[in-house]
């Protein structure tokens, strides 16, 4: 999603993790969309595994990957009140009205994130600890000890999406780890893929489908999927054992496999959507009072056959993708997303204005 990142010119742009973050965010809508079909049908449970397993893991990795660890600047600095705080606010205000206007109760809590905004507090904590991190040796493996360490200890929680954060950890700093060595460029990972690989990485993202479904029952059993928030403590996920950290462990390299085998098959070239995926923020934000209604109305319970329902949900939810990044979309709550600030500086000029979409990076 677009987030306070270091801008660069537009012309820098490469099509390719525009194209991946536009795939991402519609993996997002479709997971909030296909939650309510998780109820009656194994296999709307099965994609939902599926996509859990790797969709925000990646939307970590991506943001790693455009952030720079180097000393902050006052701008850098600013941006993430502007970029990540103030919206937050915003949405988490918002949200706390709509959540009165249906039940009457509410539970005004900034500490507590509602829904999908947590993402937000997790990318500020990323930004304000990565140049930290990054004067360490092997910071990665750092990320990944952390990570696994944050599991055992309950008082770690979701108070200011602290255990994402920490849970997201080493793939947000892969990301920046990879950027900062110029591995895609020296490895040739965006050069052209033969279709052997292609069809690899098909099967890879199919055989974990069949996985999820065949044996969904046992994944529930477990709580896989709630596993895969990286939100609890081992003890709360049933695992009070010394072996936990060897669970996540496992989940972290599900995840990184499932990446890389998303990633290969996202096209290169410039697409028709691809301008799509330079405005991400906006679905992000936006596409949970979308599906709210039809959430809470029960309307996406007791559907048949579902066989046909799924893929309804899949097309709604590109189309629910593709329209909340539209330009009209984003003239109109453009004040709301990306704010403009300037009284809340010393130097208004640090909030005044933000680069053009064109000229950010982020997923």
């Amino acid at each position: 999603m677009t987030d306070a990142v270091t801008p660069i010119p537009a012309t820098a742009r490469v099509p390719f993790w525009d194209n991946a973050r536009f795939a991402a965010i519609v993996l997002v809508v479709l997971g909030h969309a296909i939650q309510r079909l998780t109820y009656d049908s194994d296999a709307a449970e099965a994609l939902y595994l599926l996509v859990y397993a790797f969709h925000m893991p990646l939307f970590a990795l991506v943001s790693g990957y455009f952030s720079s660890a180097a000393e902050p600047t006052r701008r850098r600095m600013a941006r993430v009140f502007t970029d990540l705080i103030a919206p937050y606010v915003i949405f988490e205000t918002l949200w706390t009205i709509v959540q009165f206007a249906v039940t009457g109760r509410t539970n005004l809590d900034p500490a507590q994130p509602s829904w999908t905004l947590w993402f937000l507090l997790a990318l500020a904590l990323f930004r304000v600890a990565l140049p930290y991190l990054a004067l360490l040796r092997a910071p990665v493996v750092w990320a990944l000890a952390i990570s696994v360490a944050a599991g055992y200890l309950p008082s770690i929680d979701s108070t200011f999406s602290v255990s994402r954060f920490l849970g997201l950890l080493p793939f947000f700093t892969l990301g920046w780890w990879l950027r900062e060595h110029d591995v895609v460029a020296r490895l040739g990972l965006l050069a052209s893929r033969p279709v052997w690989m292609r069809v690899v990485a098909a099967g890879i993202l199919a055989g974990a489908g069949v996985l999820a479904f065949v044996f969904v029952d046992t994944w529930q059993d477990l709580r896989l999927g709630t596993w895969f928030f990286f939100v609890d403590a081992y003890v709360d996920l049933d695992a009070p054992h010394w072996w936990a950290g060897a669970v996540r462990l496992a989940i972290i390299a599900l995840a990184f496999v499932l990446m890389a085998a998303f990633l290969v098959l996202i096209p290169r070239r410039e697409t028709r959507w691809t301008h799509l995926g330079r405005s991400t923020l906006y679905v992000y934000l936006l596409h949970t009072f979308v599906l709210y209604p039809f959430r809470q109305s029960g309307v996406l319970r007791g559907l048949e056959p579902m066989w046909v329902w799924i893929p309804v949900v899949m097309l709604a939810s590109v189309a629910i993708t593709a329209a909340l990044s539209s330009r009209p979309v984003r003239r109109v709550f453009r004040p709301l997303v990306e704010p403009r600030m300037p009284w809340l500086f010393r130097d208004r000029a640090l909030g005044a204005g933000r680069e053009p979409a064109a000229a950010r990076r982020g997923p």
